[in-house]
């Protein structure tokens, strides 16, 4: 089972803002499990804590800005690209201004130092959400749109198209999301001459230069506006009519940009709040779509906080009939289990095929055959059973009898013709021969019914 984690210290990296022009320095520090990603504002009374968090950000122009109870941080979506991507789960930053450093405008720096430091592995599990369908969001103006498709780890395809003859038409390729250090940290963001002067206008980019960013110069304008330009900037006075790249870093790859804009698009996903198996496939992405996309992601979320397990019927089972059947005492009709498809050390998944055939639908109810709901309880105890039962020499020795029952919850009829899935989980180890279990069960996609239940694990005479 894939652990939550956090760093095994903490650490900080220091350098001016981009839009401020601020001395800036960003701490990294470990945080418990189920802790997410927080960034907190120590230069601020009070030092409050803003969650990092779709439907916290407030400002998409030129960076990914979180702002709760107005109190703002901007530019983290360079820190938010290298924790996502290195697996981190659960971090607190904490900030002293109101952006994080722009650095050398990548997300090398981040990655460098949070391998320095060390990654640790927590007891939680790592809570993926995976795609079961296409999930799609359009720019119907700008001709945005991102797209997921079900895959079984996480992937991204940008492909980007510039009002450019240097960066016209891009792609850039994650498969794997092990590759980012090295395919896609180190990419900087980039920014156009003919867009310099408006930035500095609205107040932005005062810490910009030409070492944090690739700088290219595509419209001829004349040497009075670019030597004004590099006196704004304070660089060196360049030649109006040589056009191109003109930052003093070469290009690390060709697509360059575009690597950078995949970078933006998984740190702007890191705000959805659980790691993703999925393939992304971003057109023309930018800030804006990425934000719509993880808040839209964040709804669906909503809509399935417990996810059904995926069920193939044409892979083997791991236990079938024969084998419950030698670890239960159960036998018709009340072996409520039919075969489990996955089972670990603290959780099973088991399925039952529900037929117009099974005796208590004789009585319950002749007319409306619904399953009872104390059978539905039986039925995913059953299957925890199996999970603490398989672990034992000599199971056939051994049954498991409830002690208590709490949290259950009903939310569907079943009924012939329904398949059902068992999902059981450990609560805690089994301790003294007692086991406290979590179990759901669903129909396709769907939560029909939950419980918690302890029970003792005896001996039989």
């Amino acid at each position: 089972m894939n652990k939550q984690k956090t760093l095994k210290g903490s650490f900080s990296l220091f350098g001016k803002g981009l839009h401020t022009g601020l001395n800036l320095t960003v701490t990294f520090n470990p945080a418990a499990e189920n802790t997410g990603y927080k960034i907190q504002r120590i230069d601020v009374e009070g030092q409050p804590i803003i969650d990092a968090i779709a439907e916290n950000v407030s400002d998409t122009q030129r960076g990914t800005v979180l702002q709760s109870k107005g109190v703002r941080v901007s530019t983290i979506e360079h820190a938010m690209s290298a924790l996502y991507a290195l697996g981190i789960d659960n971090c607190l930053m904490q900030v002293n201004g109101p952006e994080f450093p722009i650095l050398d405008g990548s997300a090398a720096l981040y990655v460098e130092r949070i391998k320095q430091v060390g990654i640790e592995e927590q007891n939680a599990p790592k809570d993926f959400y995976i795609i079961r369908h296409k999930i799609e969001v359009k720019d119907e103006e700008t001709g945005s749109c991102i797209t997921i498709l079900p895959d079984d780890q996480f992937s991204i395809t940008t492909m980007c198209s510039f009002e450019s003859k240097f960066i016209n038409s891009q792609f850039a390729t994650l498969d794997h999301i092990d590759k980012f250090a090295e395919e896609i940290a180190p990419a900087r963001t980039f920014v156009f001459v003919r867009d310099i002067e408006p930035l500095l206008k609205a107040n932005l980019i005062k810490g910009g230069d030409m070492e944090n960013a690739i700088v290219i110069y595509e419209k001829q304008i004349s040497q009075e506006q670019l030597d004004k330009l590099a006196a704004l900037l304070k660089v060196p006075t360049m030649d109006a009519t040589r056009l191109g790249y003109i930052q003093p870093k070469p290009l690390v790859w060709e697509n360059e940009c575009t690597r950078h804009k995949l970078l933006d698009v998984i740190g702007d996903m890191a705000l959805i709040g659980k790691p993703i198996k999925g393939r992304i496939i971003a057109t023309r992405p930018g800030h804006t779509i990425n934000n719509k996309f993880a808040r839209l992601m964040r709804r669906e979320i909503r809509k399935h906080e417990i996810q059904a397990p995926i069920y193939n019927p044409n892979d083997p089972p791991v236990m079938d009939n024969n084998r419950i059947r030698e670890l239960l005492p159960h036998r018709y009709p009340m072996q409520l289990v039919d075969k489990v498809i996955s089972i670990g050390p603290s959780s099973i998944v088991g399925v039952k095929n529900v037929t117009s055939n099974e005796p208590f639908f004789q009585g319950h109810f002749p007319q409306e055959p619904v399953m009872p709901g104390v059978l539905m309880v039986e039925a995913m105890a059953q299957c925890g059973g199996l999970l603490v039962l398989n672990t034992l020499e000599e199971p056939e020795r051994w049954s498991t009898y409830f002690m208590k029952i709490d949290d259950v919850k009903f939310r569907q009829k079943i009924v012939p013709g329904d398949t059902l899935l068992f999902r059981v989980e450990l609560l805690h180890p089994v301790r003294h021969g007692v086991s406290s279990m979590k179990g759901y069960m669903f129909v396709g996609d769907h939560v029909v019914a939950e419980a918690s239940f302890t029970a003792q694990i005896v001996k039989n005479k």
